[in-house]
């Protein structure tokens, strides 16, 4: 499943997003492997032309098999081809994932979908962790505001947290923030 319409027009999107102090320093990437089954790859951002976070599916989607594995193996008695016990199963794997910042390429495009359409008061209360990474670079997010949410910050996963404090930093706004 490649992105739809062309990436190049929705980069230039999302980099008319980025906050003034940002713009040099933060890009986004698509590396697709050719010889991949699906021809997907990763997702990467990157700061100062470091990588910072990585969405990969193959690697995303083999954490799913063995934590999937590891669930049925807990559970002792499961039916293969019970598909509702296979889809709720799943479903609480792939929240696990969520829960540990492990995303494809694919929840990267779907958040960029989300995140388009989502006004940044909205995108901030967002599930999806993906969108409020994407918020914390956002110019609609203003000093006051980022001052306002430090609080509901500290309960986010590492990665929010970093760009939290990157954006922060380049604000020249004091974080009580450890990470």
């Amino acid at each position: 499943m490649l992105y739809s319409p062309k990436w190049s027009k929705a980069k230039k999107h999302l980099l008319s997003f980025l906050c003034d102090s940002l713009c040099k320093r933060v890009d986004f990437h698509i590396i697709n492997y050719r010889k991949a089954h699906d021809g997907l790859g990763r997702a990467v951002i990157t700061v100062d032309h470091k990588e910072v976070f990585s969405m990969c599916t193959i690697k995303t989607e083999s954490q799913l098999y063995l934590r999937e594995w590891e669930h049925r193996k807990k559970e002792q008695q499961y039916d293969f081809e019970n598909e509702e016990e296979t889809e709720c199963i799943w479903k609480k794997v792939y929240k696990t994932l969520e829960k540990d910042a492990i995303y494809a390429q694919y929840d990267f495009f779907s958040a960029l979908e989300e995140y388009f359409s989502l006004t940044i008061e909205i995108a901030l209360v967002s599930s999806n962790s993906i969108v409020k990474i994407l918020c914390m670079m956002d110019r609609r997010l203003g000093k006051r505001t980022l001052l306002r949410i430090e609080e509901s910050i500290l309960e986010e996963h590492s990665i929010i947290k970093y760009f939290y404090q990157l954006r922060c930093k380049v604000e020249g706004i004091q974080s009580k923030l450890k990470v």
